[in-house]
């Protein structure tokens, strides 16, 4: 790498494979094109003839973050250049996912579009599909979701996960899709010449704040051209220039969005847009991405976070009965783990398996009803490192014809249908599939670091030049490691281990999150690095991953 790299980020970016400064370059103009993108262009010629035909376009969403931020986009975005455009949202608990033959009853119920566009789903939708060609619209699919054996009858599908599409980026979410699509049409009506009188070209860049929003909380992995979409988004809202929806996000979570981290998408407005969608309806948290409205935007944002904060305590509840159910189990005997509750709440329990992966690192399903007679269940997984979650459900529907529903998902998530009276069925063949594909040391936790970090980098400038850089998903965030003597502990609100460290003739100030046990005289920390204010000075703080 050129000269003018900090050495020390330079150690963390060849750590985590990168030998270019081109494959950590942000700047917009290394976007891989929309030329590869299968049937990116063809949607672009089928939205160009629907402007000019003034056609009435309806966008099918997903009801999660990733979903919500990718129907926005699409409303706003097809709305500069003048399209007649509304949204339909499932909500989870009517209709299910995806654009499902119901749904396309009910958009015709609203009258009739000519055509439906979905984002963040559809490449499952076979018989939603059929269903719309039957009444004669036309569907236009965007999706970045694994596709099964049979491909929807679409007008065109744009999706880089789809057999023949040479796009480098796999990974690029739902909301990255229909942001692409839009960019082949802007070229598209360029080259039809609608620009040519003067007429001004939308700033498609505008909507580079839901982009990012949308990628971070998706957990996608962001490789090269995902970093660029959200270093972008990034530098948009720490400029001021994000919608208002956004703002009053950032506001409601108490962030300082001049100082926007991926962090702060992930983890603090991420999880009140889904909130929505998980208990509720998702048109919530659209609409409050779509309005210009400042005063609505706060109140639909208010609304959000008290259902937030509902989440958080359904949750809890489920988590604690999932522990208490696990300990009769040793988790340890096994390879993967399965919960069923009549009780959970279908909304909340990816997150229930989330939290189950990350304490016992094993692939979990929990379940809840999917129906008020309880005859049909929904699942949510979540895997670990080097099991493929899809891949997995898939094989299980082969081995046991007739036992799954409807299934679908990524390598790290997934979801299915099946009758309450198969969760057993399914858990057994579940864990013999995990048993054939997940060794001891897959099963083993590691925690990577990079090392020692000099005492001379503890400052709040070295914080910021971290956090300008772009983390997340397949390019962690540094997580430094070394021995201290531990010269104070105490516990905060009764669950948080509050330390005072040295090393040297250094103290350092660290934190251990929801973690009560104390720590010997001497411990070998991983940790990782904020800045945390008071009284308007900035200090360094250590936020503990690991120690013992």
């Amino acid at each position: 790498m050129r000269s003018g790299l900090h050495p020390v980020i330079a150690r963390l970016y060849a750590a985590r494979g990168v030998t270019s400064l081109d494959e950590v370059e942000t700047e917009f103009r290394c976007l891989h094109a929309p030329v590869a993108l299968k049937g990116c262009g063809d949607a672009a010629v089928v939205l160009a003839d629907a402007l000019a035909a003034n056609k009435r376009m309806l966008v099918v969403a997903d009801y999660d973050c990733d979903g919500a931020t990718a129907c926005a986009v699409a409303v706003r975005g097809l709305r500069m250049f003048g399209a007649r455009i509304d949204y339909l949202v499932p909500n989870r608990f009517e209709y299910g996912y995806g654009l499902t033959p119901e749904i396309v009853e009910l958009a015709a119920a609203r009258g009739q579009p000519d055509l439906l566009i979905t984002v963040d789903n559809g490449i499952a939708s076979v018989d939603g599909v059929a269903a719309a060609n039957a009444r004669g619209i036309e569907v236009l699919v965007t999706d970045h979701h694994l596709p099964g054996d049979e491909l929807p009858d679409a007008r065109v599908i744009v999706n880089p996960n789809q057999p023949g599409c040479e796009f480098p980026s796999k990974c690029i979410a739902g909301v990255g899709v229909i942001f692409y699509v839009l960019i082949a049409l802007r070229a598209k009506l360029r080259r039809r010449g609608v620009y040519a009188d003067g007429t001004p070209e939308p700033r498609l860049d505008g909507l580079l704040d839901l982009v990012a929003l949308g990628t971070v909380a998706d957990v996608v992995k962001l490789d090269c051209n995902n970093r660029i979409l959200v270093a972008q988004g990034l530098k948009r809202i720490r400029s001021g220039r994000m919608q208002p929806g956004i703002a009053a996000l950032f506001r409601a979570a108490s962030r300082d969005a001049r100082a926007a981290s991926g962090f702060d998408l992930g983890f603090a407005l991420g999880p009140r847009l889904n909130a929505a969608g998980r208990l509720a309806d998702m048109s919530l948290g659209i609409e409050c991405l779509t309005t210009d409205d400042i005063g609505r935007a706060w109140e639909l944002t208010q609304q959000l976070d008290g259902m937030n904060r509902e989440r958080r305590e359904i949750e809890a509840g489920m988590q604690q009965q999932a522990l208490a159910e696990l300990s009769a189990i040793e988790p340890g005997e096994r390879a993967t783990l399965t919960l069923y509750d009549p009780d959970w709440h279908q909304g909340v329990i990816g997150i229930v398996a989330g939290r189950l992966k990350e304490k016992f690192h094993r692939p979990s399903f929990t379940f809840a009803h999917a129906d008020d007679d309880g005859l049909l269940s929904k699942g949510s997984g979540r895997s670990i490192p080097g099991f493929h979650l899809r891949d997995a459900v898939d094989l299980i529907s082969k081995r046991e014809p007739g036992l799954i529903h409807k299934f679908g998902g990524h390598a790290m998530a997934a979801g299915l249908t099946l009758a309450t009276a198969n969760i057993p069925r399914f858990t057994a063949a579940f864990e013999a599939v995990g048993r054939e594909w997940l060794t001891a040391d897959a099963l083993s936790r590691t925690i990577e670091t990079d090392g020692e970090l000099e005492d001379a980098y503890f400052t709040p400038a070295f914080v910021e030049l971290i956090d300008g850089a772009v983390w997340g998903q397949g390019f962690p965030a540094p997580t430094f490691s070394g021995e201290f003597e531990v010269a104070s502990q105490a516990l905060v609100k009764d669950k948080h281990l509050k330390l005072s460290l040295l090393r040297g003739r250094q103290r350092f100030n660290a934190i251990w999150f929801n973690h009560v046990d104390p720590l010997p005289a001497r411990a070998f920390v991983a940790y990782r690095l904020v800045s945390d204010s008071w009284n308007g000075v900035a200090r360094v703080q250590m936020i503990v991953e690991y120690a013992g």
